[in-house]
């Protein structure tokens, strides 16, 4: 089979990882990948939302399956774009179609989707210019945190969490008023505020059948002790020990299956994945924001411990028989650590060479790419989080530590990372 992954991030690395092993991958391309994708595949220089180029790509390849990474290109109909090509009428691609990735792509319809179908969820309301002023009489009374959310895409930085009520008014203003957010921010979700743990749990759908990967919990506070500003996660944990078969089973009974018999009864075609954002509160679970692709860096956690040949499962998805197929999961705790340029998530330096990648242990250890390029055969920075280790162990402390080693091998100029991933399991 030859397969197009589209994205340029560490969870197109970890894909590329793992579809190279398949014997059914005769050839893989990236587009437009990263210094370490190249290692397993072909990158190509192709931007995620040049449509034209990728179609032309899949043709000029002969494609039989496209992997798309990220959200953006999913939210803006790459799917749909494909699929409609009468060239590529073969073609299998996975990832929903531009209808059901607005569970990512629109927070309001996520939300409206949640409570359709009776999903647990934070109680929320949607305003716009139109209903402005009744917005802020709204949060002037609303119990504090208040969180607020971009409706659009925001590249991860459209919620913000409000301790007071003037602060939320202020924030609301620079949304709607001042398009804080662009485009993302001309609708606001105004969200109540949930206290619990945050996890992750990940699912291929065919669109009528599904099977659950393994959940995560990432780490989204750039400083040691959850502080700090958020990021796009700087280190994840897999499995997470205080998830047990009683609190799955009420996540696939609240959440999973109501939302895939959802999507099917609304007519939404989806074969991909979806990551469920949950808190846990007490022992109970909320679905916080729905993704219509795996999470970065959660998918450097998950995939290693995935033992499945992943081209068979993708397969399956296309084939819509994954009722045909069992999960088979690595039991050891994977535990990965991402090294950041520093200033990250604020302002940062690019083009710095990075040494020492070569000395990390193939044997309980693995080095994702996440931003990075290669130039006159060195490998340099090219991105706020640039790389992360993976490490199995009996436990997450024996993983991160294994982790921790292992970063300390590598370097470049204002490199950092966070030394306390899994902290509150250790």
């Amino acid at each position: 089979m030859r397969i197009l992954l589209l994205g340029s991030g560490g969870r197109e690395n970890a894909l590329a990882w793992k579809l190279s092993q398949s014997p059914r991958c005769e050839s893989l391309f990236i587009a437009p990948g990263n210094a370490g994708t190249s290692k397993f595949g072909t990158n190509l220089n192709i931007g995620i939302t040049d449509f034209d180029s990728i179609r032309k790509a899949c043709i000029d390849e002969k494609i039989d399956m496209v992997v798309v990474g990220p959200e953006e290109p999913l939210v803006k109909g790459v799917t749909d774009f494909l699929i409609s090509s009468a060239a590529l009428k073969n073609l299998d691609v996975i990832g929903p179609g531009k209808a059901g990735a607005q569970l990512e792509g629109s927070k309001a319809f996520a939300k409206a989707f949640m409570m359709r179908h009776n999903i647990p969820t934070a109680t929320y309301r949607e305003f716009t210019l139109d209903n402005y002023v009744e917005g802020v009489e709204y949060l002037k009374t609303h119990p504090l945190p208040i969180v607020l959310k971009a409706d659009g895409l925001a590249a991860g930085k459209g919620v913000v969490i409000c301790e007071n009520h003037i602060e939320a008014i202020a924030e609301f203003e620079l949304m709607i008023q001042r398009a804080k957010f662009g485009e993302a921010g001309k609708k606001v979700v105004v969200e109540q505020f949930l206290t619990g743990i945050e996890i992750s749990v990940f699912v291929l759908t065919d669109g009528k059948n599904y099977v659950m990967l393994p959940e995560a919990k990432d780490y989204k506070r750039v400083g040691e002790g959850d502080t700090g500003p958020n990021t796009g996660g700087m280190g994840a944990v897999s499995p997470v020990p205080f998830v047990d078969a009683s609190l799955l089973k009420k996540i696939e009974d609240k959440v999973i299956r109501p939302t895939v018999d959802g999507l099917r009864k609304e007519g939404l075609e989806y074969r991909g994945f979806i990551f469920f954002g949950f808190m846990i509160v007490g022992d109970e679970p909320y679905m916080i924001e729905y993704n219509c692709r795996m999470g970065d860096p959660e998918t450097e956690v998950v995939i290693p411990r995935l033992k499945n040949d992943l081209v068979d499962l993708l397969d399956a998805v296309a084939k819509q028989e994954l009722d045909k197929v069992k999960i088979d999961t690595d039991t050891r705790t994977a535990c990965t650590i991402v090294a950041v340029s520093g200033g990250y998530p604020g302002e940062y330096q690019k083009g710095y060479e990075i040494t020492g990648i070569d000395d990390v242990n193939p044997e309980d250890s693995m080095l994702f790419h996440m931003g990075t390029t290669e130039k006159n055969g060195k490998i340099i920075t090219s991105g706020g989080r640039v790389f992360c280790i993976t490490s199995y162990g009996r436990s997450v402390f024996d993983a991160v530590e294994i982790s921790k080693e292992e970063m300390q091998k590598i370097s470049f100029k204002d490199m950092t990372y966070r030394s306390d991933i899994g902290f509150e399991f250790e």
